[in-house]
C-alpha cells in the first residue's frame, strides 16, 4: 500500500505552509500533555489543578466552537496514529458493524468514567494518570490494526460523543491536520460531514447513543454536580450514589426530551436537538465557573483559586448570565450555516 505521506498535497505550497503551523502546535499540545501526564506522578496537586480545573473547563468551550482544531491538536488522537505514522499499522479499512461497537465501547467509557471523578481521579494524580495511560493503549491498540482515526477518533474515544453534541454549529472548519489525502478508512468520517445531522438517519444502537446524548446528557451533568468528592471513608454507598445521581437525573431530562418530541411534533427536531445541546453546555458552565473559583455547591470541589472572598458575592450570577446569554444565543440562532468539522482532503488515487 502507498504510504500517505507520499501524496502530493492537494493545496500545494499553501497546504505545506499550514501543515508546518499545525505540526508544531500539535508538538507544542502533546509536549504539554506529556508534562501533564508527569505532574499527575510527581506533583499530583499541580496535575489534578492543571488537567480538571484548566483543561477540562475550556474543553467544551472549544467543541461548540472550533471541533475541528481540538481534533487536530488532541495528545490521545495523535497517540492513536502513531502506528500509521511509524508504519506499523495493518491500516484495515474499519466495517461499518466495527465502527458502531466501537463507538458503543466509547459510550460506555464516557458515562462509566465521569462519576468515577468523586471517587477517585479528582483525588488522586496518580490515577488519573493511569487512567490516561489507560486510554493511551487502548488508543494505540486501535491504531495497529485499522487505519488512521478509524478506530479512536472515530469509534472508542469516549469525548467524540461530547464533541458530536456540541459541534454540530462550528464557528469555522480547519484543514485536516492528520491526514493528507482521504483514504475512507471511516464512514461517515467526523471530521468531514455535517455533523448536526437528524437522529432519523442514524440507526439501532447509534441511534440510542445519540438519542440519550441529546435528551439525557443535560441531566447527568446537573446530577454530576450535586455529588460531592469523597474524601475519605468511601463505602459501596458513595460509589452508588455517584453513579445514581447522574444517571437518574438523566433518565429524567430524557423523558422530558422524549415526551416533548412525542407531544409537541410541530418542534422541528432539530430546533429542538439544539436547545437540549444548549442546555447541557449551559448547565456545565452554569456550575462549573462559580466552582472554579469557590462559589460552588461544594466550594471545595474542582476550584482553581478560591475567591471566594476577592470576587464580590454577584460574580456566581454575573458569570451564569454571560455564558448562558452567549451559549443560548449560539445554538439557538437561526440561519446558521452547517458546516463539517475540518476541510475533507483529495481522495487518495491508489491504495493498492
Amino acid at each position: 500500500m502507498k504510504n500517505p505521506r507520499n501524496f502530493r498535497p492537494f493545496d500545494g505550497t499553501r497546504r505545506e505552509t499550514t501543515m508546518s503551523g499545525w505540526r508544531g502546535l500539535q508538538g507544542a499540545v502533546y509536549s504539554l500533555g506529556l508534562f501533564l501526564f508527569l505532574s499527575l506522578w510527581v506533583r499530583p496537586r499541580l496535575g489534578l489543578h492543571l488537567f480538571w480545573n484548566v483543561l477540562i473547563p475550556v474543553a467544551p468551550a472549544l467543541f461548540v466552537l472550533a471541533p475541528g482544531v481540538w481534533r487536530n491538536i488532541c495528545p490521545m488522537g495523535t497517540t492513536s496514529m502513531l502506528p500509521r505514522y511509524l508504519g506499523f499499522s495493518r491500516k484495515r479499512k474499519i466495517s461499518i458493524l466495527w465502527s458502531k461497537r466501537l463507538q458503543f465501547i466509547g459510550f460506555i467509557l464516557l458515562i462509566g468514567m465521569i462519576p468515577l471523578r468523586h471517587v477517585i481521579l479528582d483525588l488522586s494524580g496518580p490515577a488519573t494518570a493511569i487512567a490516561l495511560l489507560s486510554f493511551a493503549v487502548i488508543a494505540v491498540t486501535g491504531g495497529l490494526f485499522f487505519d488512521w482515526k478509524s478506530a479512536w477518533c472515530s469509534g472508542l474515544c469516549p469525548v467524540q460523543h461530547v464533541e458530536k453534541l456540541y459541534g454540530g454549529q462550528p464557528l469555522f472548519r480547519t484543514a485536516n491536520a492528520h491526514c493528507f489525502s482521504c483514504v475512507g478508512c471511516v464512514r461517515p468520517c467526523l471530521d468531514s460531514v455535517s455533523t448536526y445531522r437528524s437522529q432519523k438517519a442514524v440507526r439501532g444502537a447509534s441511534r440510542a447513543i445519540e438519542v440519550w446524548m441529546t435528551g439525557g446528557f443535560v441531566g447527568y451533568i446537573w446530577g454530576w454536580f450535586h455529588v460531592p468528592n469523597f474524601t475519605g471513608g468511601e463505602t459501596w454507598f458513595h460509589l452508588f450514589l455517584a453513579y445514581a445521581t447522574p444517571l437518574g437525573a438523566s433518565l429524567l431530562s430524557l423523558a422530558i426530551y422524549l415526551a416533548t418530541r412525542r407531544f409537541l411534533p410541530e418542534i422541528r427536531r432539530d430546533r429542538l436537538q439544539a436547545l437540549f445541546s444548549a442546555a447541557a453546555i449551559v448547565c456545565y458552565y452554569w456550575y462549573r465557573v462559580p466552582a472554579l473559583f469557590g462559589f460552588g455547591i461544594f466550594p471545595a470541589d474542582g476550584m482553581l483559586a478560591d475567591m471566594s472572598a476577592t470576587f464580590p458575592s454577584w460574580f456566581p450570577l454575573f458569570s451564569r448570565l454571560v455564558t448562558t446569554s452567549f451559549f443560548a444565543y449560539y445554538f439557538l440562532r437561526s440561519n446558521v450555516e452547517r458546516r463539517s468539522w475540518s476541510m475533507r482532503p483529495t481522495l487518495a488515487v491508489s491504495e493498492s
